[in-house]
Parts: C-alpha cells; structure tokens; sequence
C-alpha cells in the first residue's frame, strides 16, 4: 500500500494531456471536425467519456485530478506492486546485531521504486490507458484465482458469479480503449498454462476443459454484443497498426506523433534523456528478468515481456509496463553485518525520502488550483476567440483541438487528438502546412479559413508558416500570449 500512496500524491499536478478535453467534449456531444473522417467512425471511448464527463460536472477539473490519482494509485494496488515487501519485515532496522537486517533491503528497494515513480510521475495522465490498467489490474487478480479455484474443486456460484463479473467488466472495456484487446489475451495465455498443468496432473479432459474455453471464447466475442460489432473487434489491429507504422499508410503516425516514437528515438534525438535512458534500461532489465524467470512463472513473466517490447516500440506505452514491471520485481536482499551500518542506511534512506518528497512538494507550487495546464491548451486564447467570433472556418494545431470544441462547440475545429479517425494523406498534408506556408495560403483561400490558432511553446512546429503569415498583407496576428498565438485573414 505504501508504493499506491506515493503514486496517488505523485499523480496529482494538472491535466497535461490534451486529448481529455475533447473527451469531455464527446461526453456532452460527439464533437464533429470540419475536414472528412475516415469510416467506419467507431467511438470506442464512449463509456470513458462517460465516466469523466459525469465526475467533472460533479466537481470540475480539481475533482477529475483527485479521481485519476484515486485511480492510479488503485492500479498499482491491484497489481500488487511490492506486495512481497508491502509492509516491513518484523526484523527491523533495529535488529541484533550481526543478524539479518532484511529490512534495509526492503527500505533500499521501496525508495528505488519510489525514485522511478517520482521520474515517471507525468506519464500518470486521465487517459482512457488508465481504465485498461484499472481492468487489467482486476484480471491480474480475478483469472487466475478463478482457474485455480476451478482446478481445485468444481464449479461452484461464486467462481460463476466471478466469470460473469469479468465478462460484464470486458464488455464495458470493449467501449473504454482500443486496449481492451489486452483482456482476452490476458485470459487466454492463462488458459493455455492451465491447460498445460491439467495435461500434467491428468485431468486433460473435455469436462474440464470446455467451460475454460467457452469462458475465454466469450471475452473475445464482447465486441459483438454492441452496436460497432465487427469494427468494433477490429479496432484495436488498426490501433496497432498506426502504432508500429505496420503499413505504408500507417508509417507516417508511428513517426511523426511524438509519443508514438520509440524511447531509443528519443535518446538519440536527446530528448527527455533522464527518462529515455531509465526507459530502456527498466524495459531492458524487464526483458531480461522475464526471459529468465519464464519457465517459473509464465504468466507474470509473460505479460512482462510484452508490456516491455511495448514499452520500448513506443513511449506511451511505458505505462503499462511499469506496473507490471513492479509487480514482477525481484526482491534483492542483502545483509548487513553490524547494526551501526543498519542504522546509518536508514537515516540515508528516509533524507533521501524526504528530499524525493520535497522536491514533489516543490513541483505543486508551479500549479494553479484550477488544474488545468494552460501552458499546453490555448485557454485564455479560446476566451478572446468566444469573445471576438469570425465568419469562415478555423484551422488549429491538432492539440489544441480537443479543448477548443469543449469551450467553445460553436465553433468547428480542424483537427484535433484522433487521429485514428484521419487518413494518413490527410494527416500528412497537415503537416506540410508546417514546412510549406504557401500550400496553407492556397487551401485557406479555396477552404474558406479566415482564423489560425498555433502554439508558440509546446508542439511548436509552426515558427515557419506563422513568420509567412506575418509577412503576408492579408493576415494579421489578432491575439497572443506567452504560450498561443491567433491570426484572422
């Protein structure tokens, strides 16, 4: 419980990411760009937005921060990082000396991992990933205390009313995240390691058998049970697809969405160094620990190495590594052979502690209590544009999208955070705006656009076609502040 307390305080600094805004905004109404989808449009986060929309008319921003920090610490609890070392040792620091002092190697180990925590603590965003941690964190419990109650005696209601749960839980994760894929496969390599022990103990028999794998069959077939049906099942492989650049059409997300990139591509492009180098050393330690330990535990192991040739494909998929990562933790004991020593390592370890905390202490001081980063959403540039409306269409930057249908829905957007729902020649020629000024001045004048809003910090790409704006006589910068810029044709 000690790692879930750290990780809920370390979870609490403002809404980073952008793309929770326009999930708000579907939670009121499906928002609708100006330029084409791509079909079929499946809303595969509808009970997400649900869920967040309803917290945040409860309680505003300050509320959903407390509920995804709730939320993530939960997560971690459910995976039962550092269960093995949860609490203290009952030889503690103060042990005789010359004895085993296990205790310092729990103290060393858990500020190790807070240490991590502390690290990586913006990557614990209200992102619909946290419902599929929070679902898969249930199945890491549930399944296999299911299987094993079913191995040891017959089916009874309680191991029935459990299947149903988690069958009734899968198809509410079905509309949650395109992760929800994780579930089934989850089960399913569970199923294959009990099958492989009832060949073993001889009870290799279709009586056993069958309910097992009707069980599994049935979460693969939730996505069927709504309205999507086959678009639905489908959804996750296109995910994939945009994430690992599969096929050509998909090449140009995996590359030029930032979180889509490689921690590897991120170190070399020296970008977040401290965090890109502690990303590929975890994932490949996690790689290594699981190959080793796979035949011990090939659940656990499993899902590790998964989650860690994930993590290291793309970097917004670290988090599903981490908790996996921390439940599978090797304990590390050593022993200390005089009780001076024990004493002098714990002072060290509760200053280091405490300095970890301080500088957690320090960081809130940088947020307002609206909770909202309005360093990366154009927040007071969205009020002056509510306040000064214009006739034509608005072209925006892709993360500014989101928040601007959820102020102001009057107004349609460009484009905003799904992708998914672009073609990669759309998405593409997006982009060139960027790098060719005159290709936005000719589609501006043929699409009708009159308003452009552009970030002048974070995801900055624009300095070029904003420096031919401002040459332009026809385009005039209306608005700016220290982090968005507006110009009005």
């Amino acid at each position: 419980m000690i790692i879930a307390v750290f990780v809920i305080l370390f979870a609490i600094f403002p809404l980073t990411d952008t793309d929770i805004w326009w999930h708000l905004a579907c939670a009121r109404e499906w928002v609708i760009t100006w330029t084409p989808v791509r079909a079929p449009v499946v809303n595969v986060h509808e009970y997400f937005q649900l869920v967040v929309g309803f917290v945040y008319g409860l309680g505003g921003t300050p509320l959903l921060v407390a509920f995804k920090a709730v939320l993530w610490g939960v997560v971690f609890a459910l995976f039962g990082c550092g269960r093995s070392h949860g609490a203290p040792p009952k030889n503690v620091i103060a042990s005789p000396a010359g004895g085993p002092a296990t205790s310092v190697a729990w103290w060393w180990q858990s500020l190790v991992v807070v240490f991590v925590l502390f690290v990586f603590r913006y990557h614990f965003e209200m992102r619909p990933v946290l419902f599929s941690l929070l679902f898969l964190g249930i199945y890491w419990n549930a399944i296999p205390w299911l299987v094993k109650k079913y191995r040891e005696s017959r089916l009874d209601v309680k191991q029935v009313a459990c299947a149903a749960l988690i069958l009734a839980l899968q198809w509410f994760w079905c509309k949650c995240q395109g992760l929800y894929i994780l579930g089934p496969i989850f089960a399913t390599l569970v199923l294959c390691v009990s099958l492989l022990e009832s060949k073993k103990q001889g009870r290799f028999s279709a009586k056993y058998i069958v309910p097992q794998v009707v069980f599994v069959l049935l979460l693969w077939a939730m996505p069927f049970l709504h309205r999507e049906g086959l678009a639905l099942f489908l959804y996750p492989f296109g995910l994939l697809d945009r994430l690992l650049g599969l096929t050509l059409s998909a090449a140009v997300f995996a590359s030029q969405i930032s979180e889509n990139r490689s921690p590897i591509t991120l170190l070399m492009a020296g970008e977040n160094i401290l965090e890109s180098v502690l990303m590929v050393l975890l994932c490949m330690a996690g790689i290594f620990v699981s190959i080793k330990r796979i035949f011990r535990s090939v659940v656990p192991n499993g899902a590790l190495f998964v989650t860690a040739i994930l993590a290291l494909v793309a970097e917004r998929n670290f988090v599903l590594f981490l908790p996996v990562l921390l439940a599978t933790l090797p304990n590390f004991p050593f022993h200390t052979p005089h009780f001076t020593s024990c004493r002098l390592l714990s002072t060290v370890y509760f200053l280091l502690t405490f300095f970890i905390l301080g500088l957690w202490t320090r960081s809130l001081s940088a947020y307002d209590f609206s909770m909202v980063a309005y360093q990366r959403v154009p927040v007071d540039a969205a009020r002056w544009m509510q306040e000064h409306p214009h006739q034509g269409r608005l072209f925006n930057d892709d993360r500014a999208g989101g928040y601007l249908a959820f102020v102001n829905p009057a107004d349609s957007i460009y484009i905003d955070g799904r992708f998914i729902l672009k073609t990669a020649d759309f998405f593409e020629w997006y982009l060139n705006y960027a790098k060719d000024p005159a290709l936005f001045m000719h589609d501006a004048d043929s699409l009708g656009i009159d308003r452009a809003l552009f970030p002048l910090l974070y995801y900055a790409r624009w300095d070029e076609l904003m420096f031919a704006l401002n040459q332009d006589s026809r385009w005039h910068q209306v608005y700016r502040d220290k982090y968005f810029a507006v110009f009005d044709k």
